[in-house]
């Protein structure tokens, strides 16, 4: 008979799940930001980048607690925002809405995080784990301030990449 899975066993796969994720994020952010035109969203991107790395230190400690190496596990949500991500680089690389589709593909991503640190995080205090909860919670403002960083570039990008008087 299969043991019965626990809230512990759903934390620590979102806990590896998440390390991918930030691991593939990082990679994604230093590639967008190398195909950025605005100067702002590129310097944006790299910004974050390096607090990806941070975040994924966080990551790393709250393994620490639980008394788990910090390895990570493919996730296949974020391996196929990745790949949406560099086909749109791909295919709007020269237009005028390169950067406003480049930023839709990387607030996915952050979407995509910011789901994922609320979960652990409520997880985390359901668990009695509050140390964790506040690195977890921590790394989610962080997400959320990117997030609007993101939706301030997405404005002035969209405005860019559709002039006025142009049809829809």
């Amino acid at each position: 008979m299969a043991t019965q899975k626990t809230l512990e066993d759903a934390f620590h796969a979102g806990l590896k799940d998440l390390l991918f994720a930030e691991r593939t994020s990082v990679r994604a952010l230093k590639k967008a930001a190398k195909a950025a035109k605005a100067p702002d969203l590129k310097q944006a991107l790299e910004q974050h980048a390096d607090e990806s790395e941070n975040q994924m230190e966080r990551l790393q400690q709250v393994f620490e607690m639980i008394g788990k190496s910090a390895r990570g596990k493919t996730c296949e949500s974020i391996q196929g925002l990745m790949a949406e991500l560099e086909d749109h680089l791909e295919e709007f690389k020269d237009s005028d809405a390169a950067d406003a589709v480049l930023i839709a593909g990387t607030q996915a991503m952050e979407h995509y995080e910011i789901a994922r640190y609320g979960t652990l995080r409520t997880w985390a205090s359901q668990l009695g784990l509050n140390e964790a909860a506040d690195l977890l919670g921590q790394t989610l403002e962080e997400e959320k301030k990117a997030d609007e960083l993101l939706n301030q570039a997405a404005q002035q990008a969209n405005q860019e990449g559709h002039p006025a008087g142009e049809a829809s």
